[in-house]
């Protein structure tokens, strides 16, 4: 099973965004300068479906 959470982390930082805080539990909470929203990254994204949806939302050409 491929975890995605090392490659969602340096595409968003690859694309200018940074991590705010870190929320609850093993969430961190990142911004987007391109969306100008905050993005939910969870501490293990093991659909590629979350991961696909964490790009959306933070403005990122970019498919797993």
């Amino acid at each position: 099973m491929a975890e995605y959470e090392k490659q969602v982390r340096k595409k968003l930082t690859e694309n200018g965004c940074y991590l705010l805080r870190h929320g609850k539990g093993d969430h961190d909470i990142w911004f987007s300068p391109i969306t100008k929203l905050p993005i939910t990254v969870d501490g293990k994204i093991v659909s590629r479906h979350v991961a696909n949806g964490i790009m959306k939302r933070a403005g990122i050409n970019w498919h797993f």
